[in-house]
Parts: structure tokens; C-alpha cells; sequence
């Protein structure tokens, strides 16, 4: 009988491996929870990332502690967007949509995070980010006037849920269709 291998053990570095496996676990779970979702199990995240799962725990106590590290560049991408002069609510809703393609997971939790007292915070930043180019859409006559950011937020969210459950290769299409049938609820 042949003997098998054993794996080659990682050396562990103690401490100062820290930051780099935070990082690390970061653009994981970014990855993994875009590809199968927010409730994708964390022992692929801590595979993805090279670390032990007890490491993923010191880290990040829970999932949406991982969750929302993973998904911050997402929510300063878009308040960087809505800083910039010019922005319009079409430009942020294409970000969004982005977004929403890349990671279902993303938007289900800030659009639909009230499962978890420090979710709706995120979604806050959101509507804060898109707000004035909902009133300056508003203003211009693009945007029922009745129309707020909240009303704008729930549609990103429907618009999450459809995406969410298709394939990666279709979601651009179902995005596509869910705008244009928001879009008679939202537009004069």
C-alpha cells in the first residue's frame, strides 16, 4: 500500500497574520456571498480566504459582522457616486444595478436588513446617498412627484429579489425587465 501524502501544513504566524487574513477574509466573502448568496455556509468563506474557521470567529463573531465588512466598499462606492456634481438618479441606480448583478447578496441586505438591528443603518446610508437625486429627479419632472427615496429603495429591493434568483448569466436581462416595469410606477 502506498502511503498518502499528508497536505502540507500552513505555518501558522500567530498575530501578526491578522490584518492580512482580515483582509483576506473580506474579499472572500465578497466573492462567496456573491456567488451563492448571504447564506452561503462561512466554512467556504474561511476556505476561500486560507484561514481556519477559527479565524474567520475572531474576526467576525457572526455573519452580518462579515457581511458588513464585506459590503462596505459597495455602500462607499455609492455614496462616493452621489458626492459627485452631476450625479443623477439614473447613474446610481445603474451602480445599483451593478451591484445587484455582481451580488444579490449585497442588496438583499441592505434593502431588506431588518432582520438584524445593525442592517437598517446600512440601508440608511443608501437612502441618504440617493435622496437628492431622488428630489432633483423629482424637481425636474423624471420622478412622480410623490416619489421618495424610500419608495426608491423598495424598488432596488423587488427589483434584488427577481435578480436574486436567477442565474448569474440572466440577471442583467431580469434587472433590465424589472426596471422598465418600475418605471411606470415611478415615472410621471
Amino acid at each position: 500500500m502506498t502511503p498518502v501524502a499528508a497536505a502540507p501544513r500552513r505555518e501558522n504566524r500567530g498575530p501578526s497574520a491578522g490584518p492580512e487574513n482580515r483582509r483576506a477574509l473580506i474579499a472572500a466573502a465578497a466573492e462567496v456571498f456573491a456567488e451563492k448568496g448571504i447564506t452561503a455556509p462561512l466554512s467556504a468563506v474561511a476556505k476561500r480566504a486560507g484561514v481556519g474557521q477559527g479565524s474567520l470567529y475572531r474576526h467576525f463573531p457572526d455573519r452580518t459582522s462579515l457581511a458588513l465588512a464585506a459590503f462596505e466598499d459597495n455602500v462607499a462606492a455609492i455614496e462616493a457616486l452621489a458626492d459627485e456634481p452631476g450625479t443623477d438618479l439614473d447613474a446610481l441606480l445603474d451602480l445599483i444595478t451593478d451591484q445587484m448583478i455582481g451580488s444579490v447578496a449585497f442588496v438583499s441586505i441592505v434593502s431588506l436588513g431588518a432582520a438584524d438591528e445593525r442592517l437598517p443603518a446600512v440601508g440608511q446610508r443608501v437612502v441618504d446617498a440617493i435622496a437628492p437625486a431622488v428630489e432633483q429627479a423629482r424637481k425636474a419632472g423624471r420622478l412622480r412627484r410623490d416619489a421618495t427615496a424610500d419608495d426608491v429603495m423598495l424598488a432596488i429591493g423587488m427589483a434584488s429579489s427577481f435578480v436574486a434568483q436567477n442565474p448569474g448569466a440572466d440577471r442583467r436581462a431580469v434587472a433590465e425587465s424589472c426596471w422598465a416595469l418600475l418605471d411606470r410606477a415611478l415615472r410621471p
